[in-house]
């Protein structure tokens, strides 16, 4: 550690004198149509340098001085805005898209900020709960793994204390209720490991080097999301360079090894990026992640812009990543986080999106927006137990058995317009067909009537399975007066698997009564069926096997939000919510119990014998909110986040009782510095740190006793998510250098990633060890380093 310290210091040094490009597009925020003709200013020089956007919308300005730069835009009829805090390099040329408002009835400057504004999201139709996030904080926040997911958990309502995995809790929420979509269209759970029903995972397959800036939004969605009842993430892909070829080359522990190119294609301002990465413990053949198995993972990830085609813009954008790990029990510790010490397991999963991207404009104001796409994820499992482990009666018999696929087909079709200066207009349908096939073999708890001396391999789910999932939509925006906005539409959804159809109306409404005063209010009503693992279900029926489940109803969810946001000038802001969230329709059992779907979706896997369910599970969730930011700006960043919140539910059995994502608080405190050095001030030397408090989680205690005579844990299920986990705590410290060079268009960045400095033993689970007969603790990960480097040319 010393050296690599002493290493960063002495490349801090040396000097540098290079520029770089800044490129953009300046577009109407309603219609998204290109400006001709807008001003763009580059700010606190010397000289004062300013260009004109061309027929596209586009503009050009070379020579930047390397550093942190600011911009004005303005346009003649529409609200100015002022962007600082764009970072410029030597080794890739910076791209910004600007959007500007067309004035109400004047024709006054509004300052917004690159960083400022990333409390409001991209999509101007949500109002409420929702905010913007970019490459830059993805991989500049420490103990983030360069990971989307764990980057939400910073944000206020979002709980995230597994650093097993990226599951994200919004609001008291299971993962399970998450919608991930990419250039807007739903996506099955962007993970490498990731398992069929779930959300989340141990490694991210998105590239966040594709990645350009993103809405993430925790409740009272607008009309355009569904099936979803937690959060959205709206992610996107930037395009390529247009102009010139760019290159990057990087590496990471968790990352992988990278490579990435960008450039122009074709005549008609048409652009190509593509990224492939391949875990880099794989290579190496060492375990990480909280397992002694080596993980091997790789994707690739692109976007080919195609640029104008019939009065339109096409492009094709996708991802494939494929991940398998062996885990064998002879090399297992009794704390790995993922394996047990008498199993051999073996796990490959797959994962897949290809989507071709239409936009058409109609005139000034108006666009068609048309996508066709298809997905496919995959999971096999396969568990060998050791039976009589180490003694001479030792064998070996397959215990677990999974084969799940989902193939998906999507069509997206949204008709924007922009009616006037205070009316926007928005409506679509997206259509899903899915095909589930899905076998799940397993011996757990179960009896041994074919009297060979062990379990029954039985039959939970066997299944080929077609359906289809419509979602129609409308919604509008309009500006009553300057300050006061409403935001209201309609979304509906039908299912063909069992002919349900509901229809949910959205509305926000956001009053600016003071200057950088606001208050906002939201609701909404939202659907999302129950997860197909416990929808496709087999229950034994008189000697057949029947899918109990699968006339099971959407669950409902209704969220109320009231907000309020302040902007301490053109750096701090401020801003807290209170919401409730009332959930009913969750699948329970028939029959008096504690269970219920509300509590599924946080490990690889969902109960198998939760058959028979019905529609009369409830839940809610209340919280308060509170954000103080403080955004990069005089070298410096800060972001102070808590979550005060409750999450309950009620099996069929009428119980109240926690939900297992019930931590009750959530503050996390980051913050991060940057010194200019050399003689020049051109490279960067940089400290990142987060703190992460939070409650822990409740589980369900285990009956030792009974565990013992079964020889399999068995849960005490009538004090369900009765008692919690200690409160967990994490300190990470990162810090590197950015090095840009002299007379190329190149530039280096190194960092180290010091995760869990204090070595704080964070509980991971509780369970039933079968070899020992005694309920072991495990830990979560401890003091964990990290390490980064980055070329880009």
């Amino acid at each position: 550690m010393k050296n690599i310290c002493l290493l960063f210091l002495l490349l801090a040094t040396v000097g540098f004198s290079q520029t770089g490009t800044l490129k953009g597009i300046v577009v109407d925020k309603q219609s998204e149509n290109p400006l001709e003709g807008a001003t763009i200013e580059l700010l606190n020089m010397e000289v004062s340098t300013g260009v004109i956007t061309d027929f596209d919308g586009k503009f050009v300005i070379e020579a930047v001085p390397i550093g942190r730069q600011v911009i004005r835009v303005s346009y003649i009829g529409y609200e100015s805005v002022t962007l600082p805090n764009i970072e410029i390099t030597s080794g890739k040329d910076v791209f910004v898209t600007v959007q500007l408002l067309e004035s109400f009835n004047q024709l006054d400057e509004v300052v917004l900020t690159n960083e400022a504004n990333k409390d409001q999201a991209l999509n101007k139709l949500a109002k409420v709960s929702a905010r913007q996030f970019g490459l830059e904080e993805v991989t500049r926040f420490s103990g983030g793994r360069s990971d989307v997911g764990r980057l939400a958990a910073n944000f206020a309502g979002v709980s995230a204390p597994d650093d097993s995995r990226n599951d994200i809790v919004v609001r008291g929420n299971s993962p399970t209720g998450l919608l991930w979509r990419l250039e807007g269209i739903p996506i099955p759970s962007p993970n490498h490991y990731a398992t069929l029903g779930t959300t989340g995972g141990p490694v991210s397959a998105l590239n966040p080097n594709l990645l350009k800036n993103s809405d993430f939004i925790t409740s009272a969605f607008p009309a355009e999301y569904g099936n979803a009842i937690g959060g959205v993430f709206d992610l996107g892909f930037r395009k390529g360079n247009a102009d010139t070829y760019e290159y990057t080359i990087q590496t990471g522990i968790f990352t992988g090894v990278e490579a990435m190119a960008e450039g122009p294609l074709g005549t008609n301002n048409g652009s190509f990026l593509v990224a492939a990465r391949y875990s880099l413990v794989g290579l190496l053949g060492v375990g990480a992640g909280g397992t002694a198995a080596t993980p091997n993972y790789n994707d690739v990830s692109f976007n080919i812009d195609f640029g104008k085609v019939n009065k339109g813009n096409l492009s094709i954008f996708g991802i494939i990543g494929n991940s398998d790990i062996e885990f064998l029990g002879d090399d297992i510790d009794e704390d790995d986080l993922f394996a047990a010490e008498d199993e051999n397991a073996f796990v490959d999963s797959r994962f897949g999106v290809f989507g071709i991207k239409y936009n058409l404009s109609l005139g000034d104001n108006s666009y068609l927006r048309s996508i066709a796409s298809g997905s496919f994820a995959s999971n096999e499992f396969i568990a060998d137990r050791f039976i009589n482990k180490d003694t001479p009666q030792e064998r070996i018999i397959r215990f677990t058995a999974v084969d799940d696929s989902e193939v998906r087909f999507t069509l997206s079709t949204l008709f924007n317009s922009k009616i006037n200066s205070r009316f926007n207009f928005r409506t679509g349908i997206l259509t899903e067909n899915y095909n589930i096939q899905s076998l799940l073999l397993d011996r757990t708890e179960q009896l041994d009537n074919d009297g060979d001396g062990d379990p029954d391999l039985t039959t939970f789910r066997d299944i080929d399975q077609n359906l289809n999932i419509v979602q129609p939509y409308i919604q509008g925006q309009y500006r009553i007066t300057e300050k006061i906005t409403l935001n209201a539409g309609l979304h509906s959804q039908y299912s063909s698997l069992n002919n349900q159809f509901a229809i949910g109306p959205r509305a926000a409404l956001s009053y600016d009564f003071l200057p950088n005063h606001s208050l906002n209010v939201g609701y909404g009503l939202h659907f999302q069926n129950v997860p197909f693992t416990l929808l496709f279900l087999n229950e034994n029926v008189n000697g057949s096997l029947v899918q109990t489940n699968r006339d099971l109803d959407f669950v409902e969810s209704t969220h109320y939000v009231l907000g309020y946001d302040v902007k301490f000038g053109n750096a701090w802001r401020g801003k807290l919510e209170v919401y409730r969230q009332d959930i009913d329709k969750a699948a329970v059992e028939s029959f008096p119990s504690s269970y219920s779907s509300l509590t599924e979706g946080a490990d690889f896997g969902f109960d198998n014998d939760r058959v028979s369910l019905i529609n009369e599970g409830s839940g809610f969730n209340q919280g308060l909110e509170v954000t103080l930011e403080k955004f990069f700006n005089d070298g410096y960043y800060g972001l102070l986040t808590g979550s005060f919140f409750e999450s309950k539910y009620e099996g069929s059995d009428g119980i109240e009782r926690n939900t297992p994502f019930n931590n009750g608080y959530v503050v996390n405190f980051l913050a991060g510095k940057e010194f200019k050095t050399g003689p020049s001030g051109k490279n960067i030397l940089f400290f990142d740190t987060r703190l992460t408090a939070s409650g822990g989680r409740y589980f369900t205690p285990i009956d030792l006793e009974a565990s013992q005579q079964a020889g399999f844990e068995i849960l005490r299920e009538d004090l369900a998510f009765s008692q919690q986990i200690e409160d967990y705590f994490r300190w990470d410290l990162k810090f590197g250098l950015k090095i840009n060079s002299k007379n190329k268009k190149r530039s280096h960045q190194f960092y180290v990633d010091l995760q869990n400095v204090t070595a704080n033993e964070n509980v991971f689970v509780r369970r039933y060890n079968r070899l020992t007969n005694q309920v072991d603790q495990v830990d979560q990960i401890g003091f964990f380093p990290d390490f980064g480097y980055k070329f880009q040319f």
